[in-house]
Order: C-alpha cells, then sequence, then structure tokens
C-alpha cells in the first residue's frame, strides 16, 4: 500500500494504479467544500485542522538580518531536545527586493560577504534561512545559513541531517544559465550561523529543481526544471560526501526519447525499464548538459520539480508541465536492486506513471511533494496566474485525490515546502510570496490510507 514504509506493496500496486487513473482520467470537482473558509485570508483547512504562522518575509531574525522572501522548498530535521529544524530556501533573483539585507544592503556585513558564493550579492540574493522550532511548537531561534546564490528552488534533505539547496538560475528569453551558478549546496541542520557556500560540482551544472538521496545506497537524484530536461542520478565517490565527487548520469526509459504522453501512449500504471548514461563534462560552462543527454538517449521530462524518497528507496517526482493536457504528471521510479553497482542489466530499475490529470481541478501542475506518515503523497500546487486558487493535495493508495489545504491570500502564489516534523505530527508549508511558512496540526489519523 502507499505509505511511508513502502509505498506500492507487490499485492496491492495494480489496485492502487487503477484508482489513480480513474480518478485522474474522469473530471471530478476539487472536494473545497470540505474547506473551512479561514478568517485571517490567509489558508483555508478541514474542519478539526488549524494552522500557526512560524515565520514571515520581512521579520528581524536572531542575526539581525531579515527573513528573505520567495519561500519556496524546504526541509525538517530532528533537532537535540526535541526540537524541530526547518531549512528553507529563498527562491531570490539578480537584484531582487526581498532580501535578508534590507533596502541597499544595509544590513550586509563584511563577515557575510566572505561567506557568500561569488562574493557578489548584486547578482546573487538567493539563499536558504534555517527555523529552530522548540518542542512547544514556538520558534526559538531564525537565521540567515546560506548567503550569495541564486534562485534557490528546491532540494532535498540527506540521510546525514543536511538539507541540498538547488539553484535555479535559467534567465530571460535566452533561455541561459547565468554565469557562474546552477549548483547544489550543502547546509548541515546542526549549524547555528552561515555556512560557507561550497557549491557541489559532481551534481552537474545545470537548471537545478529538486534532490533526494537513497538512505540505502546514498545514490543521489536530481530533477531538472526545463521542458527538455532530463533525470539524473548521481553514484557517489563516498557515502555521504558529495564533496568528494562521483558519477553523474541520466535516466533513459525504455522506447521513451520524451515522457510528455501527448499521444497518451503511456498508460497510468504501466512500468518501463531504464537504464542510465553517463554524463561527461558535467560542469557544462556552455550550458549544453541536457543536451548531452538527450544525444546519447536520455529521456525528456516536461519540467522536473519536486522529489519524494521512500524508506525502501523508491522515488517519486513530479514534472509540472507534463502529461497529454500538460497539467503535470507524478513518476514513481523503483530502482533496481543492484543500483549503482555496474550489474543493473541483470534487473533493470523501472519508473512507473504514477498519476497524471485531465482536469487541472483533479491536481494543478504538481510540484513539491513528500511522503505523509499516514500515507500518500502530500503535493504542493503551482497553477500559475491564471489558476484560482492554489491547493494541498494528498494522493493515496485507494486512488482518492483529496484536498487538504487552499491558498486564501489574495496574491495566490503557489505553494511549496511541504514537509513533515519528525515525529510526523504536524505538516510544515510555505506559501511562496509574500512569504509564509505555516505550521498545520490535526487529525491526521483521519487521512489514513
Amino acid at each position: 500500500m502507499l505509505n511511508r514504509r513502502n509505498f506500492i506493496a507487490a499485492g496491492g500496486a495494480a489496485l492502487a494504479f487503477a484508482g489513480l487513473q480513474r480518478a485522474c482520467a474522469e473530471p471530478m470537482p476539487a472536494d473545497a467544500g470540505t474547506l473551512v473558509p479561514d478568517p485571517e485570508g490567509l489558508f483555508d483547512l478541514p474542519p478539526r485542522f488549524s494552522y500557526r504562522v512560524v515565520s514571515r518575509e520581512g521579520a528581524t531574525m536572531a542575526d539581525g538580518l531579515l527573513v528573505p522572501g520567495r519561500f519556496d522548498g524546504m526541509g525538517a530535521f530532528a533537532g537535540a531536545g526535541g526540537r524541530t529544524v526547518l531549512v528553507r530556501n529563498h527562491e531570490l533573483w539578480a537584484h531582487d527586493t526581498e532580501t535578508a539585507f534590507g533596502p541597499d544592503d544595509r544590513l550586509l556585513s563584511d563577515a557575510v560577504r566572505a561567506k557568500m558564493f561569488g562574493r557578489d550579492e548584486r547578482v546573487a540574493q538567493g539563499g536558504t534561512s534555517t527555523v529552530v522550532i522548540g518542542p512547544d511548537g514556538r520558534v526559538e531561534r531564525e537565521f540567515l545559513s546560506l548567503a550569495g546564490t541564486l534562485r534557490n528552488c528546491a532540494g532535498g534533505t540527506t540521510p546525514w541531517g543536511s538539507w541540498l539547496t538547488c539553484e535555479e538560475p535559467k534567465v530571460g528569453r535566452t533561455d541561459k544559465l547565468l554565469d557562474g551558478h546552477g549548483w547544489v549546496f550543502e547546509v548541515p541542520s546542526s549549524s547555528r550561523a552561515l555556512v560557507d557556500a561550497v557549491p557541489l560540482k559532481a551534481l552537474g551544472r545545470f537548471n537545478h529543481e529538486a534532490a533526494a538521496v537513497d538512505r540505502r545506497t546514498g545514490v543521489v537524484y536530481l530533477t531538472e526544471d526545463r521542458k527538455d530536461g532530463l533525470f539524473y542520478r548521481l553514484l557517489p565517490n563516498a557515502r555521504g560526501e558529495l564533496a568528494k565527487g562521483g558519477r553523474l548520469q541520466a535516466m533513459a526509459v525504455e522506447g521513451t526519447p520524451d515522457s510528455a504522453n501527448r499521444d497518451r501512449a503511456w498508460t497510468m500504471g504501466a512500468a518501463r525499464r531504464v537504464r542510465w548514461i553517463d554524463m561527461t563534462d558535467v560542469e557544462s560552462p556552455g550550458d549544453d548538459l541536457r543536451l548531452q543527454g538527450h544525444a546519447a538517449g536520455g529521456t525528456r521530462f516536461v519540467r522536473g520539480e519536486g522529489l519524494a524518497e521512500t524508506a525502501d528507496g523508491s522515488i517519486y517526482f513530479t514534472c509540472t508541465e507534463g502529461g497529454a493536457v500538460g497539467k503535470g504528471q507524478v513518476f514513481h521510479y523503483r530502482p533496481s536492486r543492484f543500483e549503482g553497482r555496474g550489474d543493473e542489466r541483470r534487473a533493470p530499475g523501472v519508473v512507473t506513471l504514477f498519476a497524471e490529470p485531465d482536469d487541472r481541478s483533479v491536481i494543478d501542475m504538481p510540484d513539491n511533494l513528500c511522503v505523509a506518515p499516514f500515507g500518500g503523497l502530500v503535493v504542493c500546487e503551482d497553477g500559475g496566474e491564471a489558476k484560482d486558487a492554489n491547493y494541498l493535495r494528498l494522493l493515496d493508495a485507494k486512488g482518492r485525490i483529496r484536498t487538504i489545504g487552499r491558498n486564501a491570500h489574495p496574491k495566490q502564489a503557489e505553494l511549496a515546502g511541504s514537509c513533515f516534523s519528525p515525529d510526523g505530527r504536524t505538516l510544515f508549508v510555505n506559501i511562496y510570496a509574500p512569504g509564509h511558512t505555516l505550521a498545520i496540526t490535526g487529525p491526521w489519523e483521519t487521512l489514513r490510507a
């Protein structure tokens, strides 16, 4: 069944996929009627659920800087004494005004500048902030933990307690990466101050979105947010020490040069075998890594975004504009039992089309996602400016697609950064802009698959 330990058990796979296929193929209205309108006009939730705001853009942090804007991907970690530590991305562009440094960079010190990647605050305003939440739910400390990076979009947690924050610096109509950016950086959740911004260059230079680490093997999976992007993995030279490099590869799905599924030939629940292609020149000064992969047989994925890893090593990932109607897809990758050991041809990994909506009222442009401790996937929507609302959805093993939250703020920005506290009782989620981090609690057992 679809749960944290084993998302799709062999005996229940057909039933789960059949249910999802019915749910996604048939038009069905979002169950917004089950949500209670928020009198504060910020976030609607089901009855008996509630939220509290644990962080707001522009507030003063413990280090004297301001909470930067554009809240995006986020990870939750177990801290000392029952604390929860959130490490959160800020998808800030060059010359963005919603920075930690205040108007005219008046709060930028030499000490901060020395730790910034590229040392040019005028170009790279992005980074991460860390929020330490006590066992009583109160914020104990908040501070800037990475600076000088650009458009930190999503990322992923590691089994060794750090956050991999990914740059997504595609710029302008030229569709090129901004010079010097396009890397993954590592931020330990145990850090209590700004860390040095050191790019993990073995993970490649491209328009990164998210990362996920298989805790059994140490293999790192990566999505690329481009309409002709690839799905990557890094076979590390040393598990848990990504700075020591490794081998970057791209996924090739059997008989599938393009996963967009415009011809609907890939039916939901159908699994296809994969192979992995070695990448060269991974630092890609010409911004052509995906083109190398295409030429070698790598499968195109349409705007790969969120990643979620399960305890058995399975990976779920979203393609925000994939699918026959361009409203998004969710894929499931089951690694080979020989993953990364050189003999995967004996039993290849397989990728399955898990969900593909035909109607935006079901799921509209799925983005960040996480595994729910009570079973299923919590998916954040990024429906774009034309959408009247962005929802938080739950995909469960019985084919049900439920609404568990709605951004009620008039700006109607995307939702991002969904993650559960280590004890599974609190769901944290970000409203992208104006930036809010919410802590949601309630009777999660009522949503059990």
